[in-house]
């Protein structure tokens, strides 16, 4: 029988950390990381335990941004204890209703992306200085993050590996999108504000997973509410919540280069830099780190890529790449895995 040491670890901290045992600690959810999230109830109350095993997560980037988004007034968690040598950190619970999870229900969309386009214009003009403590997402990040598609969704995945001529064809589109990030105005950005990571609460939305947080391009965080990898608008739609948010921008003293068209193209090119980097990150999970349920999302981070690079003239080179190559190959790939298409 496996025993979870880990898990009794923490419950014997939270006596310590809640003056007296819990009458239950159970599974809230885990992510992408090595970090899982513990629901704790005591005397008709609930908080949040988050379990980073030392040598495979590090607390302080949690600590540090959830204090700077605290103080933009968006609502983040609150730390009620914390053990970083132990990697034990005890939180506010903003509940268990994901956006996706009301999304899906058939919540008001508009409603509940107005509350979250609010709370990310607070995140992008509420830092201030205090951000430039943080990463820069840079152009050796933005590359370094690309290189995980030729790496892991080519080659491990489709088994196709880049040739000579492929990666130099990569390298000059990785350019490409490189060159349109920097061009952005330079913000806060979250890099996961999804679904998944915000949560349907009394002070709407409750954010969650930013300790990656870094300053980069001002769409990034866009596109990962807008062009969710688990879940797609019409796009029409997501035009109109782009506009919204240009709107709310320009109010707020934020200036993007050249008119709508060229903010859109900038949204989208962006969007293509991310969507590379799932493609990877997606399979990584699978073959290095056994989690095999996002590859089931795959079809669709492949369809919003081939949507940018059909409309874009300077990838063509990718385009021809996408769908010359990487589409004959991809259904009998997530046949293989038995992913879900």
């Amino acid at each position: 029988m496996n025993v979870d040491t880990r898990k009794a670890e923490l419950e014997s901290w939270l006596a310590g950390a809640l003056g007296q045992p819990p009458s239950r600690v159970a599974p809230a959810s885990a992510d992408a990381s090595f970090r899982r999230y513990f629901r704790v109830w005591r005397d008709g109350q609930t908080w949040v335990a988050m379990d980073a095993p030392p040598g495979k997560e590090d607390l302080r980037p949690y600590l540090q941004v959830a204090g700077l988004l605290a103080a933009t007034g968006v609502n983040v968690p609150r730390v009620l204890a914390s053990d970083l040598e132990r990697g034990f950190l005890l939180l506010t619970d903003l509940g268990n209703r994901q956006y996706l999870d009301a999304l899906r229900a058939g919540e008001d969309a508009d409603l509940l992306y107005r509350d979250a386009l609010d709370a990310l214009m607070r995140i992008q003009t509420g830092a201030g200085d205090a951000m430039s403590a943080l990463p820069a997402y840079d152009a050796a990040r933005l590359r370094q993050e690309m290189q995980l598609f030729p790496d892991w969704f080519l080659g491990r995945h489709l088994g196709i590996p880049p040739g000579s001529a492929e990666s130099a064809l990569l390298e000059e589109q990785f350019a490409v999108l490189v060159g349109a990030a920097l061009e952005q105005p330079q913000v806060l950005v979250h890099r996961d504000y999804h679904s998944r990571n915000l949560m349907v609460c009394e002070d709407n939305p409750g954010v969650l997973d930013f300790q990656d947080a870094c300053v980069g391009a001002a769409t990034y965080d866009l596109v990962s509410l807008l062009k969710d990898c688990y879940i797609a608008w019409p796009r029409e739609r997501v035009l109109g919540w782009l506009r919204q948010y240009r709107e709310r921008a320009a109010r707020a003293g934020m200036r993007f280069p050249g008119d709508e068209r060229d903010f859109i193209r900038a949204f989208d090119l962006i969007g293509l830099q991310r969507h590379l980097k799932v493609l990877g990150i997606f399979c990584r999970l699978w073959y290095r780190d056994g989690k095999r349920g996002y590859l089931a999302d795959l079809p669709l981070v492949l369809a919003y890529a081939l949507e940018v690079t059909g409309a874009e003239p300077a990838l063509a080179g990718l385009d021809r790449l996408l769908r010359e190559r990487v589409v004959p190959a991809f259904s009998a790939a997530q046949a293989r895995e038995g992913a879900a298409a």
